[in-house]
């Protein structure tokens, strides 16, 4: 087996929460030498959240957190301490990238800001996730979730027309950026391998979005060529068959209005009643009258098929579809399995625990799973007496202080 893609990088990461480890996980999952460093007093607050095997609240068994922190080592560290800021800039001179998502200035508080460690280490490769940005008028400001997605136009346009915005569900915002991150990490590494330069990449939660393509950018770019704020489409003005509809085991998702409604029509047979010209016309797929008589013959087709079938059926005539699966059922696809989309981990807590594996495939330098997610300071003790140096009695004076 070859070194693996990024075998040769190593990693000091200060984040936590969601978009920081996803991009150390990302620099991990693929080979990088990733030491996670971590408060003593509770670690990583995503240990504190679910959801937990068995419904079992412990620090050691969250779902959320095994899956952020394979394949990297954890050591604990009181960065409050001026015994843990030494260590820490101890691991600094080993590392080639520090990630580190704390709040702007939080950093230079412990003696580990940019400049500090550029001038210890020029180099060095310096990541920061924060929700604003390291700079400007919001740098400090404090964000979540559905406030990025609002402040981002997104949430403008999610919802029934006729009543308030709804967010769509889930942490997407917080991935995105930990893949960003990723990227950016990556690209700072070749200038710093290439050309010998240092630098500071400042990922701004809030302009990952702002740039993504979540519908929020047809939506901004619309209103750059025409001055219109795109909304909430009315329900029914996207044409028939459009949505998610009842089927015999389930719920299935058609995309076949508008220009595909002759797809739609092969789809079900071509049957007598869909050879009426009425159904053609250019306004047709806006006629609320038509799309009810539609449904009327169509409610009562789906009903007669499984998801399984229904798919069969519409992909034969190309018919943009989909089953609309539970969690188990993509769990448990067996395609998505063959190739490799999902692992078990056994971890020496939390038991054996299948998730996600990898994000994409490498023919030459494939992902692998060196390690489960670690246990809360599990490495301390083959980070700094394996690879600093100390003593084993050296480790027993740092917990007496609180320093690990």
């Amino acid at each position: 087996m070859p070194d693996m893609a990024l075998s040769d990088l190593k990693v000091l990461d200060f984040t936590q929460a969601i978009a920081g480890p996803y991009c150390t996980k990302l620099l991990a999952d693929f080979g990088a030498d990733v030491i996670k460093v971590e408060r003593p007093d509770g670690g990583d607050p995503s240990r504190r959240w679910g959801p937990f095997p068995n419904d079992d609240p412990h620090p050691e068994k969250s779902g959320l957190f095994l899956l952020l922190n394979t394949n990297k080592r954890s050591i604990t560290l009181n960065l409050k301490t001026e015994a843990g800021k030494k260590i820490a800039r101890q691991l600094v001179e080993w590392a080639d990238i520090v990630v580190e998502s704390f709040r702007p200035g939080t950093m230079a508080k412990f003696g580990l800001d940019y400049p500090t460690l550029h001038a210890l280490k020029p180099t060095l490769v310096y990541t920061s996730i924060s929700n604003f940005g390291q700079t400007g008028p919001y740098r400090d400001y404090l964000a979540s979730e559905i406030i990025i997605y609002g402040m981002g136009g997104e949430l403008y346009s999610t919802g029934l027309d006729f009543r308030e915005p709804v967010k769509m569900y889930g942490t997407v915002c917080q991935f995105l950026a930990g893949n960003i991150a990723a990227v950016a990490t990556m690209g700072a590494v070749f200038v710093a391998r290439l050309q010998s330069i240092g630098q500071q990449v400042d990922i701004s939660l809030m302009e990952t979005q702002l740039g993504n393509q979540d519908r929020r950018m047809p939506a901004l770019v619309a209103y750059q060529y025409t001055g219109e704020v795109s909304g909430r489409i009315p329900l029914g003005q996207a044409g028939y068959p459009i949505g998610i509809y009842p089927c015999k085991d389930g719920y299935f998702e058609i995309m076949s209005g508008l220009g595909r409604f002759r797809q739609a029509a092969e789809m079900l047979g071509n049957p007598d009643w869909l050879q009426d010209p009425k159904w053609y016309t250019p306004t047709a797929q806006q006629d609320p009258a038509l799309k009810e008589e539609f449904e009327a013959h169509f409610f009562p087709w789906l009903m007669e098929h499984t998801m399984a079938e229904l798919w069969e059926i519409a992909q034969r005539h190309r018919v943009l579809s989909a089953p609309v699966n539970t969690v188990a059922d993509v769990v448990n696809d067996p395609v998505f399995n063959e190739r490799g989309a999902f692992i078990e981990v056994e971890h020496p807590v939390a038991g054996k625990v299948k998730m996600p594996s990898r994000p994409f495939l490498m023919s030459e330098t494939p992902w692998q799973l060196r390690r489960p997610a670690p246990l809360l300071g599990q490495h301390n003790e083959e980070v700094l007496c394996g690879l600093l140096g100390y003593s084993k009695e050296d480790l027993v004076k740092l917990r007496e202080q609180n320093v690990i």
